[in-house]
């Protein structure tokens, strides 16, 4: 029924699709497509931008090659599909590249082949949206023409422990059978195992919960850090006091970007409505984590105002831009948020991030980073993002690229105590 002589092709070459193409690559013929030709360019030349794969991991992968043209994949029987599902501006789905993926394999897709998803959806919409793209452009049937699977992706962007290989992996097929062979493909690569769902849709639901679950325990902890600030209490030295005890969770506030775990809460919330059910905690933990930048500029104006220091006219300095420490992703950053939210007070703002690509954020944020912060120019300092470098500047040094009277604002509990003014 499927075919033992595995050729296999990822479809897109970003954070997910890159490390699974040249884990794959190391034991079977492998293809990595991308529309992107300059990332394509890049890839032969063993770079890669996003810091995911290095050049000898790339290199040690003899049987990958990559690609941009659609047509040097027909001869694959075993496609993947890694593309972005974002929410758009109403914060709704947007499956736009699911879809013009699911189109584009209806053009080299054959009899026999198996077609996995990993990009999150809602629970259905690989079998609702996926499928009948392909089946109407091909001409070919689900499971008697070809087959069809779900993998959700796991991958943590910058963590450089728990990697592709080491995270345990879900898998799904149409069939029983499509099931059972598209486990058996991927313990190939995954050393922690495999675990196999009885249906496309319980692995979909399994990978919108995860960040979902997250997203809501940040919510609480965001909110308690709210109150906690109404009474005057360090929230951080709360919750380490809390966390004495086993089984206390160890959340901490902050801003919740990134392509996971502020977006996907979206696409179970959009499922659920569609079927007549509107949900309360997970929109509520929504509403609290997008509100976060708010909070943190009007507690950072509010510190100012009580040191007279002039909001309007004054030079701010935001250090990092990421969406999380130690990697250069940027996509669906919330640090913009508190960036907007300070424009509306008519502030200068710096932006210092040594992780981001210049020319990337310009395009994608119209923001131009600085290549350093200039001593004794600010009025508050906002230490948005955990990086390493950051956590090395300590007391004075810090203080160095402030006036005489300044405010420095830890959203991350980055620095000592004593190091910063205030904190979430």
């Amino acid at each position: 029924m499927f075919n033992n002589t595995q050729k296999i092709c990822v479809i897109g070459l970003g954070y997910v699709g890159l490390p699974l193409a040249v884990s794959f690559g190391k034991k079977t013929q492998t293809i990595g497509f991308d529309i992107n030709t300059s990332r394509i360019k890049d890839l032969r030349a063993g770079i890669d931008h996003t810091l995911e794969t290095t050049t000898d991991e790339i290199n040690e992968a003899s049987n990958l090659t990559f690609t941009s043209d659609i047509n040097d994949v027909e001869n694959a029987n075993f496609y993947i599909v890694t593309v972005p599902t974002p929410i758009d501006s109403s914060k709704q789905p947007d499956l736009t590249p699911l879809r013009k993926a699911s189109e584009s394999l209806s053009q080299v897709i054959s009899k026999g082949d198996i077609v996995v998803f990993e990009s999150t959806v809602y629970p259905g919409a690989t079998e609702e949206v996926c499928i009948p793209i392909i089946e109407s452009l091909s001409g070919l049937k689900l499971n008697v023409d070809f087959f069809a699977g779900y993998s959700p992706e796991r991958i943590n962007p910058g963590d450089k422990a728990n990697r592709l290989e080491n995270i345990v992996k879900v898998t799904s097929g149409s069939t029983k059978e499509s099931g059972e062979f598209i486990d058996a493909t991927y313990k190939k690569i995954i050393v922690a195992g495999t675990h196999l769902a009885s249906s496309i849709k319980v692995a979909e639901a399994a990978k919108v919960i995860e960040n979902t679950q997250r997203d809501v325990n940040i919510a609480l902890i965001n909110e308690l850090s709210i109150i906690f600030s109404k009474l005057d209490i360090d929230t951080l030295e709360v919750l380490e006091a809390a966390g004495t005890k086993w089984n206390f969770l160890p959340f901490r506030p902050g801003l919740v970007g990134g392509h996971c775990i502020g977006v996907d809460p979206y696409y179970l919330t959009h499922k659920a409505e569609s079927v007549g059910y509107h949900p309360q905690m997970i929109l509520s933990g929504r509403r609290i984590n997008d509100g976060m930048a708010k909070t943190v500029v009007a507690t950072l104006v509010k510190e100012m105002l009580s040191r007279s220091i002039q909001v309007k006219d004054s030079n701010v300095l935001v250090m990092g831009l990421t969406f999380k420490e130690n990697c250069p992703d940027i996509r669906n950053t919330k640090v913009t948020d508190v960036i907007n939210e300070l424009n509306d007070y008519n502030v200068n703002i710096d932006v210092y991030d040594p992780w981001c690509d210049a020319q990337e954020v310009k395009v994608a944020y119209d923001i131009d980073l600085i290549d350093e912060p200039i001593i004794a120019k600010y009025d508050s300092i906002i230490l948005a993002v955990a990086h390493d470098k950051f956590k090395e500047i300590r007391g004075e040094q810090l203080r160095d690229f402030c006036k005489k009277e300044h405010v420095i604002f830890d959203l991350k509990y980055a620095l000592p105590k004593n190091d910063s003014d205030i904190r979430l």
